[in-house]
């Protein structure tokens, strides 16, 4: 007779760990491709800037709605069939892209098609990852989270020397190849931790109550609207001075040349800060580790303005790019404390959906303010408000109630 295969043990799952980054950094690589192949592009096929451009708008507005779709069908099936789902479209949409005869064909592939694929990475793999870990919670979470912060410095780099081979319809075709190699083994590693279901039942729901039973109660309950606040303010405060401070630093009078580099130091600071936000969280809990994070992030958004030199420009990247990379990965477990894990998937799509609109205002509004007043220093005001606003709106998430611990012993389910 066979007996049922063991469910994975809690904080060893690091298989899954692993997978994710690799997911992640793929599928936001792929995405971010199109700016290392704007240029070219439009040099080959006579497509306008803002055609092509167009394209990346979709991807975002896409994967925010479908995220919050592939989130609620992993709470029904299972993550490991979503992340096979997104990894068969991943590739698919290079592949149609690459083929695409007009630019409303290339933008329906690429943008709404490729963003669809890639939050399927997302909401899916951080919930089982949340689910699987219990004392290294927030280093797990923030260690798939990193794959995003390495695609810009492994699969750009080889899209740029790509499209320095060949035309961009074969950088795209091999792009798609590359992403089943990668992507359909690693979705094989994401699985469900059944464990992580009976052992830590929404304590933070225990609270005021019994844990929501549905995604409609849910979203209804105090936790999720803070968190999605919280989440939407967050992505909004930083999403402007990230799109806009290389122009910010051009009008300084920087190169364009060194001007993009300080977008890099972002980059590489934000990996850094989610290793170092997740470990510390899981020493001192989630909730005051965002609210610090967050108040970081909004003084260093405002800190812009103080700095006109490549040097101070470095200073500021690397502390604002190390508050807003860190805290982005502790909403997955300030939900996992807060929600039942059989409908986290749904929980974290939605919250994702909120983050990706904050997302979208950020660079619009930032425009629009540049063009009324003819500077950015309002932007980066904004920011800073819109930021310490987020770090408020946190501070009112319900602090988790004591359970008993292995031992007997009375704990905080997060330690805050």
């Amino acid at each position: 007779m066979n007996l049922p295969a063991s469910p994975p043990a809690l904080d060893r799952n690091w298989a899954l760990v692993a997978a994710g980054a690799v997911l992640g950094c793929v599928a936001i690589g792929a995405v971010f491709a199109l700016a290392v192949l704007l240029e070219p592009m439009g040099a080959a096929t006579g497509w306008s800037r803002a055609g092509l451009s167009a394209a990346m708008t979709l991807a975002f507005l896409s994967m925010g709605v479908a995220g919050f779709g592939w989130g609620l069908l992993s709470d029904r099936i299972g993550p490991r069939a979503v992340a096979l789902a997104g990894s068969l479209l991943l590739g698919l949409a290079c592949v149609l892209a690459s083929r695409a005869g007009s630019l409303l064909q290339f933008q329906l592939a690429y943008g709404v098609l490729l963003g669809a694929a890639a939050a399927a990475f997302f909401a899916p793999v951080i919930a089982a990852t949340a689910a699987a870990f219990e004392r290294r919670r927030n280093l797990a979470i923030s260690l798939v989270s990193a794959g995003v912060g390495v695609a810009p410095m492994t699969l750009s780099p080889l899209v740029a020397w790509l499209i320095s081979q060949y035309d961009w319809r074969t950088t795209l075709l091999i792009v798609g190849a590359l992403a089943w190699a990668l992507t359909l083994p690693a979705a094989w590693f994401v699985r469900a931790a059944p464990a992580a279901h009976a052992a830590a039942p929404a304590p933070a729901q225990a609270a005021v109550g019994a844990p929501p039973a549905t995604m409609a109660q849910a979203l209804r309950s105090r936790p999720f609207i803070v968190l999605g606040l919280a989440f939407f303010a967050c992505c909004a405060a930083h999403s402007g001075p990230i799109f806009h401070t290389v122009s910010y630093a051009i009008g300084c009078g920087l190169p364009v040349t060194a001007a993009v580099t300080i977008y890099s130091m972002e980059g590489a600071a934000g990996l850094g800060g989610r290793l170092l936000f997740g470990a510390l969280a899981d020493r001192y809990g989630a909730k005051p580790i965002l609210v610090a994070g967050l108040l970081v992030q909004a003084v260093a958004a405002a800190g812009y303005l103080a700095v006109n030199q490549l040097d101070g420009f470095y200073a500021v990247a690397l502390v604002f790019g190390l508050a807003y990379g860190g805290t982005m990965p502790l909403y997955a477990s300030l939900a996992r404390d807060a929600f039942d894990p059989r409908i986290l998937g749904g929980v974290l799509g939605a919250a994702s959906l909120l983050s990706s609109l904050g997302m979208a205002l950020g660079p619009v509004a930032g425009g629009w303010l540049y063009d009324r007043y003819g500077s950015y220093t309002w932007l980066y005001i904004g920011s800073m408000l819109v930021g310490l606003a987020a770090a408020a709106i946190a501070l009112a998430f319900p602090r988790a109630p004591r359970q008993r611990g292995g031992g007997g012993e009375l704990r905080h389910a997060s330690q805050y």
